[in-house]
């Protein structure tokens, strides 16, 4: 049998899932493919006949008893993967390119230089009850966000919205208080999907009718949910699967030994000491993706010490973060360097000086401060991120030659987010990212932020923020991105130890498209998009 026809036969039975990605390998490099080649000729094969059909189950490290229906309160992965990209949709959603899309709305179009946008909406698109959505539900799930006393993550990014309106049943206009060319962008977060409005004009968040590719079976926080196909879905070439099961499984190690026992197709945040076992097991493929998350340690820049930059300072050069890369996270990511923008986000700088570990420069700024040493308490827990007590173990024994003593503790699991992040002054954290600037820094950084984990409150900062959003001369808008992001280097409370990579695993009869990097879970709407191959 010729190389190429065998190769065909091979092609063949990768489309039905009847050979792994290792065997494949195998056969094409002898036959003298490069690796680079021959794994994208099977990925091209494996993925080339989705099936309609069967139940997916996802093993995911997050997920609380706190967890809610109401989206402006989505923490994490498991809520926004689950909640949002599962059972929901939002006006657009960004794509594997990087590129804002259409999602619940057909177009949109800018007018007055960007300040007000139209969205046309999908006619004949109906929520789960079957009731058909009109512009009064879209304007209902916005204003969601901007009622008072919201605590919605969503509402510092619709600060600048002047007005939302009904333009008929098909159209939404949003009118901005200055130009935003990033706005179609910005209600595509996951904390915005469309709910119905209720007779007085509000969001009905509470019984979970949204209008996404599955139906809500049950909920249950911190523990569970499942969903039924939806099928009434407007996009016919999504959602193929029948059933969708999410688990929330935090520890590692168990969910590890939940995808080898077959019990779940797909699991987040793999353990990195043991990647090799997975890697080396033919019925799983490794997918490692590198995309805007950044694994922090934050200061409350409003609490003592840390409201003295020069201690900040300090703490930001007492930090090897080369070793804990290597160490705690086996070369798997890209070294921060105090800057909250992933390096292939649009506008991206990296700020000099570099905040390398050097003890000498860590004891000059605590010398500034009017310190000869410094002692603080640093809460962590792996519910932060995969490695974060490691990391900051790590970082008290090299602390302690710039005379720093960090006081670890070691907080729960299951009540982190809820009682230390927002409430300790200097706690471990993680951050998804964004895709654009704006959108990071108005979600992470802007005076008085939901979310904003550092406290920080910098006047040219924030006058820059706006500034920027309306900026249409590109140069000039990177220049201020530029110097946002130096003042952040400089004077903001975060220390951003590395740019993590998506590690995740699944069985080889999964399959998907191009994978989109702007959230884990294929931009979290892996439920969508991917399906069984066999």
């Amino acid at each position: 049998m010729s190389h190429d026809h065998k190769l065909d036969m091979l092609k063949g039975l990768a489309a039905k899932g009847k050979v792994s990605r290792r065997e494949f390998m195998q056969y094409a490099i002898a036959a003298g493919i490069t690796v680079a080649a021959a794994d994208k000729m099977f990925v091209t094969a494996a993925q080339a006949d989705p099936k309609k059909g069967g139940t997916m189950k996802l093993g995911l490290g997050s997920g609380a008893t706190t967890d809610t229906l109401d989206p402006g309160l989505y923490p994490d992965q498991f809520s926004g993967t689950a909640l949002w990209g599962t059972m929901s949709n939002s006006l657009t959603e960004v794509d594997a390119k990087g590129n804002v899309v259409p999602d619940f709305c057909e177009s949109f179009e800018p007018s007055d230089g960007a300040a007000k946008w139209v969205f046309k909406l999908r006619k004949g698109a109906t929520f789960h009850n079957g009731k058909a959505v009109t512009s009064a539900d879209v304007v209902a799930s916005m204003m969601h966000h901007r009622k008072e006393g919201t605590k919605s993550a969503a509402k510092s990014l619709l600060t600048s919205v002047k007005d939302i309106k009904a333009d008929g049943d098909m159209t939404v206009v949003f009118t901005l208080d200055g130009g935003n060319a990033d706005f179609p962008y910005t209600v595509s977060d996951y904390h915005m999907p469309i709910m119905p409005a209720k007779e007085d004009g509000s969001a009905d968040w509470e019984s979970g009718v949204r209008t996404g590719a599955y139906v809500l079976e049950k909920f249950t926080p911190g523990v569970s949910a499942t969903f039924n196909k939806n099928p009434n879905y407007f996009k016919s070439d999504r959602g193929w699967f029948d059933r969708v099961e999410f688990l929330s499984i935090r520890d590692v190690t168990a969910r590890t030994n939940s995808l080898l026992a077959g019990e779940i197709n797909y699991m987040d945040r793999c353990d990195l000491k043991t990647l090799d076992m997975l890697k080396s097991n033919s019925n799983f493929t490794v997918q490692e993706i590198t995309g805007y998350g950044h694994y922090v340690f934050v200061m409350n820049t409003q609490a003592k010490p840390f409201d003295d930059p020069n201690v900040r300072m300090a703490l930001k050069y007492s930090v090897d973060r080369d070793q804990v890369l290597q160490n705690v996270f086996l070369g798997h990511g890209l070294v921060g360097n105090d800057n909250p923008i992933a390096p292939t986000v649009k506008f991206a700088t990296n700020p000099e000086p570099k905040h390398v570990y050097d003890p000498a420069k860590a004891k000059e700024y605590l010398k500034k401060a009017g310190l000869d040493s410094l002692k603080v308490d640093l809460s962590v827990a792996d519910a932060a991120f995969a490695g974060a007590v490691d990391s900051a173990l790590l970082w008290k024994e090299s602390a302690k030659a710039c005379g720093i003593d960090l006081n670890v503790i070691k907080e729960p699991d299951d009540s982190y987010w809820d009682n230390v992040w927002l409430k300790k002054p200097f706690v471990a954290s993680y951050w998804s990212g964004r895709p654009t600037v704006d959108w990071m820094m108005t979600t992470a950084y802007a005076a008085g932020a939901a979310w904003n984990d550092t406290f920080w409150n910098n006047k040219r900062f924030n006058e820059l923020l706006v500034a920027a959003r309306s900026e249409t001369d590109e140069s000039k808008r990177a220049g201020m991105y530029a110097e946002m992001q130096q003042l952040l280097h400089d004077d903001g409370g975060l220390v951003n130890l590395v740019f993590n990579s998506y590690v995740e695993a699944h069985t080889n009869n999964l399959g998907h498209g191009d994978v989109s990097a702007n959230w884990q879970l294929d931009g979290q709407k892996i439920a969508e998009r991917w399906w069984f191959n066999s």
